[in-house]
């Protein structure tokens, strides 16, 4: 079980010492002779406890009420023990609220219980909620059935045990101001009907509250064990070595054998296996007590007379090591202080968290109105950005995560490069042709050039530049989808709808756009066929290449001053040049500036029609996780709150 209470101001022991003084004159020391005087004193101090650090209390109970303790650890007792160690029993004379109890597994779902001290207008009140059931009741005898049901539905019918958490808030004036959360006992060997590792699933439901630096351990070890062998105490050792947030409660002191008392005495003296905040001896009401209807305050009665006839253990009294008054306000003195050592770091944990979760709901804008106009007014607002965005990308103004422009342009950089090679391959062809041009020798006389030869060896020269140029277009339309696609990604990831009817759109475009420029292309590859340029272009090529000069005066004749090689390099050079540049345009032209235009119209289209709110449909996944941002945001914004006004009014 977990205990939750707020820090004092002042240590339990200062206040003893002056309640003290002024009820027994300058003598404190009257106080040791008479033990019903001390334990009278001794519960006034313990009232006088409860108004010191009702602020704390307050605090401690609205941060958990808002739900700061599903986001941060609240400072925390964690009560660990055995089975049959009267862990359940210690529970119920802290809280005064009478549990499941038997033999075995008897809590087998993590139990948080609330108590809260109403002084005024509630005799007592119960709300049990597990999932999303919650039940209210007014007779206290209920609880115990109402929690079996409740583990029964969480964990099954059996003695298996669950994770999941139940609930049980008590308002009532007989009650103090705790948060428990019971844990199920530690089990060594499975019973019939018990897994085989149900050992190691209740040790690991336990370890994850008592490795938390915020939790202070409470091992619960019956008197007549050996504690060095307790299974509880040495799961508190595993987590806190040093022992320096664990505190021991010895049980069932009437059950011990005679002549070990003192060994008891040495265990509880820190003697033994030494802890930081010591050890503390209890004797609860038992099974037989509980049959024979015996209170709790007349059990506490019957305590307390059992250890003030003791002969070994009326000696605790005296020094708060007995009793479960003494736990309690043990309890709060230790809590109290680790509270209060904790607040700066649990207003720095609020403050980060706030920072953390404003940065992350930038990621989750804002859900889409649920009324019509305000939805399609959204629609609109998130179609524009979207459009922007893209337009923003086909000017190369927006770079997404690789500049796009610059994958264009390695890409065109490999088109010019292949063709500056066909200027190797063509040589070497028309080398090869020119050796065979009788081949082609038509009517002409021997000397005279054949024009249709250099016709056919450029055309087929050029044809085969073809396949490349298609090639170029489709890797084009890949590289511009992946980024489209990435900006529609960007845009409606949490829409799934529209984000699939956008991806659609741009692959339908770019198929359409795709035909268009393929059209294109060939007829460019027709074009090239015609052999054309203009004589003043063709000239200064061929000029360059022959390192002669020739003007349309003096046109250039097949002989040995220019060779037939020269005059086709000169013009599949202008052809190179020519397609170097015109087919990148080309393929720029219809994939990307005319997509982008094409998609911003049929990105409007959307907002004819009727379907805004199909459109606008969320993953359930991103509703969610804005959803639960935002309700961690809440309760941290309220918790800030609260404690500036804590601060404030502790200033």
């Amino acid at each position: 079980m977990l205990i939750s209470i707020p820090e004092m101001s002042c240590s339990r022991q200062d206040m003893l010492s002056s309640f003290s003084s002024s009820r027994s004159g300058d003598n404190p020391e009257n106080i040791h002779n008479s033990p019903n005087e001390r334990w009278k004193i001794k519960g006034e101090v313990h009232s006088l406890l409860e108004e010191r650090i009702r602020p704390y209390i307050d605090l401690i109970d609205t941060l958990r009420s808002v739900g700061i303790h599903k986001d941060l650890a609240l400072p925390t007792i964690a009560v660990i023990g055995d089975q049959s160690s009267g862990k359940s029993s210690v529970l119920e004379a802290l809280s005064g609220v009478a549990l499941p109890r038997g033999s075995g597994i008897v809590t087998r779902c993590p139990l948080e219980l609330r108590l809260k001290k109403v002084k005024v207008g509630v005799n007592w009140k119960a709300v049990l909620s597990y999932h999303d059931k919650r039940i209210e009741f007014v007779d206290s005898s209920l609880v115990e059935r109402h929690v079996i049901t409740a583990q029964n539905e969480l964990a099954g019918n059996g003695v298996g045990i669950c994770d999941k958490l139940i609930t049980l808030e008590v308002m009532s004036p007989d009650v103090c101001d705790f948060t428990l959360i019971d844990l199920p006992g530690i089990a060594r060997v499975p019973i019939k009907g018990q897994p085989e590792d149900i050992g190691n699933q209740i040790k690991s439901l336990i370890t994850k509250f008592i490795k938390i630096k915020e939790t202070i351990n409470l091992v619960v070890v019956p008197c007549n064990t050996d504690i060095a062998t307790t299974e509880a105490l040495k799961m508190a050792q595993e987590v806190d070595p040093e022992g320096i947030r664990t505190i021991a409660i010895l049980t069932k002191p009437d059950l011990i054998d005679k002549g070990t008392e003192k060994n008891i005495l040495d265990i509880i003296q820190n003697k033994v296996i030494p802890l930081r905040k010591g050890y503390i001896m209890v004797k609860c009401r038992g099974q037989q007590q509980i049959n024979e209807n015996i209170s709790l305050e007349e059990a506490a009665q019957m305590e307390r007379d059992f250890f003030q006839n003791h002969d070994y253990f009326r000696c605790l009294l005296n020094e708060d090591k007995a009793t479960n008054k003494s736990l309690a306000i043990k309890l709060t003195q230790h809590l109290v202080d680790h509270i209060k050592k904790s607040l700066p770091q649990l207003n720095e944990q609020i403050k980060k968290q706030l920072w953390d979760l404003r940065n992350k709901l930038k990621e989750y804008k804002a859900g889409p109105p649920q009324d019509p106009k305000g939805a399609k007014q959204f629609l609109i607002e998130i179609l524009t950005r979207f459009n922007d965005q893209i337009k923003s990308l086909s000017s190369g103004e927006l770079i997404i995560e690789e500049n796009m422009f610059l994958q264009l342009r390695a890409e065109y950089r490999k088109w010019n490069d292949h063709l500056e090679e066909t200027k190797t391959s063509f040589q070497e062809l028309t080398e090869e042709k020119i050796e065979h041009i009788q081949d082609f020798r038509g009517r002409e006389l021997p000397g005279f050039s054949n024009y249709r030869t250099f016709e056919v060896i450029l055309q087929k020269h050029v044809e085969t530049l073809q396949e490349p140029a298609i090639n170029l277009l489709n890797t084009i339309k890949s590289i511009i989808i992946k980024q489209f696609t990435d900006v529609v990604n960007q845009c409606f990831w949490n829409y799934s709808v529209l984000l699939e009817i956008t991806k659609d759109k741009i692959g339908n475009i770019q198929s359409s756009q795709q035909e268009k420029a393929e059209q294109r292309i060939l007829e460019q590859f027709e074009m090239e066929n015609m052999i054309y340029t203009q004589d003043p272009i063709y000239l200064k090529i061929l000029n360059e290449i022959t390192d002669e000069t020739f003007s349309e005066k003096e046109l250039p004749v097949f002989d040995k001053k220019c060779k037939y090689i020269d005059m086709l390099e000169a013009y599949y050079k202008i052809v190179v040049q020519r397609m170097a540049d015109q087919l990148p345009m080309m393929i720029s032209l219809f994939m990307l500036k005319q997509t982008a235009q094409l998609l911003y119209t049929d990105m409007l289209s959307l907002l004819d029609g009727e379907n805004v709110c199909e459109l606008l449909f969320e993953n359930s996944e991103v509703s969610r996780r804005r959803r639960d941002l935002q309700d961690r945001m809440d309760r941290l914004s309220i918790g800030q709150k609260v404690m500036n006004s804590f601060e404030r009014s502790a200033d």
